[in-house]
Order: C-alpha cells, then structure tokens, then sequence
C-alpha cells in the first residue's frame, strides 16, 4: 500500500490546528522539528488521510488539512487498514513505526469546537520515528505490514 503526501503541517501548541509548511525535518526518536508534538514518547508524528478530510468538506464544514491537528496528510492510503507495528516509509530512507490508532479527544478540542466534530480519534494514526530525514509535499510513503516486517526477517534469519 503506497500513497503521497499531500501537506506537512506543524503548531508551537498541543490541541489546535496545525499550519502548513512545504517541507520538515523529521528527527529520531523525536517527531517533526518545531512542532509541538514532538518529544520523547510514543505519538511523535500523526497521520491523516486526506480522503477524511474530503469527508468533513462533504458534511458542509470548511476543513483544511491541519484542522484536526494532524502533522502529515496522505492521499492514497486507508489509515482504517493500518495496524499498530506496521511501519510507514517515506522516500525509502524515513522510518516510522505505527504506535497508535486514534485518541480520545479532549473536552476542550480548539477542533471539536470550531468543527463540531474531530476525526483523528477515528481515523488518524500515531508513529514514532525509527529513522529521520527530511520530507517534502509530494514523497511517497510505502505501507510495510507488520506480518511482512516478520517474514522478512524470518528470511534473511535463514540465509
């Protein structure tokens, strides 16, 4: 499963919308430079899919990627399909782990509040950084399930 990045969006606090940048930097172990967020724990980067946010704008709200407080869109890809383990590559160099799927949403949600609703508590997921680098609108980041992690390492355990 394979999709592209649509917007890398970025804020200085937790539970508000999120502003679009053209490229970050993606820090080990860390999350996306500058972005509040990031730090030494498990929901380092969010993802959304841009699909979700085509639905609010369906529903008759104004949504914009960032609204939800997401950090990376992506077109192409059906977070509801991802399972905690599985691992997301972007340009074939940056390494993300998925550690969550959704979260409870805070009563005082800055989204909720604006939009009436929030979709990261059902269709966005958290990643932690194995391996950093830079990305830009437009990478392509490749799907790799956690079943296929196990069986390539089963054959190379054997060779």
């Amino acid at each position: 499963m394979k999709g592209t990045i649509q917007s890398i969006c970025i804020s200085s606090s937790k539970g508000t919308k999120k502003k679009e940048i053209d490229s970050a930097e993606i820090l080990p172990d860390w999350g996306i430079k500058n972005d509040a967020h990031a730090g030494n724990w498990h929901r380092q980067v969010s993802f959304l899919s841009i699909q979700s946010i085509e639905k609010m704008k369906m529903k008759g709200f104004a949504a914009h990627p960032g609204d939800f407080a997401e950090n990376i869109t992506v077109d192409g890809i059906d977070f509801s399909e991802i399972a905690i383990g599985d691992t997301l590559i972007i340009n074939d160099t940056i390494i993300l782990e998925v550690t969550q799927i959704g979260k409870e949403c805070h009563s005082s949600c800055e989204i909720r509040i604006i939009t009436g609703d929030c979709i990261m508590p059902r269709e966005g997921i958290f990643a932690r950084v194995l391996r950093g680098g830079t990305i830009c609108i437009g990478n392509e980041v490749l799907i790799r399930k956690k079943e296929q992690l196990i069986d390539s390492r089963i054959i190379i355990g054997n060779n």
